[in-house]
């Protein structure tokens, strides 16, 4: 603890994306826009999931388990930013910014781990075929989500009670939309060598396994593929990977460049590749899967229809 003029705060002051009202107004609607159509779009792909037998295979319960997790994701983040606009404030109290990042810390997680089962789903798929059904059976489908949200959890619980343990002065101004957890560390007043430390370690191991699992996955689905015979096949395999291989990239491509730094090198322009994976990512996601995918696309066309 500091001087005696230290005061320990309340409650953060979110400022946003930015700081001249015209432009809030636009981010606003862009924002809400983007809200509505990743929450609308995420619970289609869950219903056509559920509504279509077909779609009752592990690939597509790891899909829909993908798409809840995104509703949750930007649940946590973009709500409170709508709501302080439209009620004219910029606060969130302490309790509430360290809930925000317990969640946004898990979520972010999950997303990363059923990102790595689903490539290791198609990996079974395409290089042993004839035993998909043995060894992507539901109970290890099950086992795999179960294990990943005990995971995820553990380590936002780590980081939360490491965050809460450091001391916050007068300073409370977040330049952000949330309470995202390097912004936060910067204003602290305490040591912050242990969280970014943890930041490297734990953090660094739990966003790289399934990152390296997926890279791992699709080196073996590569290998196997350059070994066919025909044009078609290649085609037909490359063509159940691309819709994923699609949201890896601009998932990891987004959420390494902003995290695998020391908290201190965080700056306005990291803002902008987070909102890639906090906004963008979750939006996108079920038209990349709806788009290229021709069983989805059924499924969803006949649910329209039925209504």
């Amino acid at each position: 603890m500091g001087g005696d003029n230290e005061t320990m705060i309340a409650e953060f002051l979110l400022l946003g994306l930015s700081g001249k009202s015209e432009q809030e107004e636009l981010v606003f609607g862009m924002f809400l826009g983007m809200y509505m159509v990743t929450i609308s779009g995420n619970l289609l792909i869950i219903l056509a999931i559920s509504c279509d037998p077909r779609l009752h295979t592990p690939m597509y319960f790891f899909l829909a388990n993908l798409s809840s997790v995104d509703i949750c994701f930007s649940s946590v983040t973009v709500p409170k930013a709508l709501v302080n606009h439209m009620v004219g404030s910029k606060s969130i109290s302490y309790m509430e910014c360290m809930t925000q990042i317990y969640f946004f810390i898990t979520f972010i997680n999950m997303d990363g781990f059923l990102l790595s089962v689903m490539a290791y789903d198609r990996y079974v798929a395409i290089c042993h075929p004839l035993h998909y059904t043995l060894m992507m059976s539901p109970r290890l489908c099950a086992l795999l989500v179960a294990i990943s949200w005990v995971i995820t959890n553990l380590h936002a619980l780590l980081h939360t009670v490491l965050m809460v343990r450091l001391t916050f002065c007068s300073h409370n101004a977040v330049h952000h939309f949330f309470c995202d957890p390097y912004p936060i560390l910067k204003l602290s007043c305490s040591d912050t060598f242990i969280n970014d430390l943890m930041v490297f370690t734990v953090g660094g191991v739990i966003f790289l396994t399934p990152f390296s699992c997926i890279v791992v996955s699709y080196a073996y689905i590569f290998s196997n593929v350059l070994k066919m015979p025909s044009t078609r096949g290649i085609k037909k395999a490359l063509s159940t990977c691309g819709s994923h291989l699609t949201v890896v990239s601009l998932f990891y491509g987004a959420i390494l460049g902003v995290y695998m730094r020391p908290s201190s090198s965080y700056s306005l322009q990291d803002t902008v590749a987070t909102v890639i994976f906090t906004v963008v990512t979750p939006l996108v996601n079920p038209f990349i899967y709806s788009l290229r995918n021709r069983d989805m696309k059924a499924a969803l066309r006949k649910m329209v229809l039925r209504c």
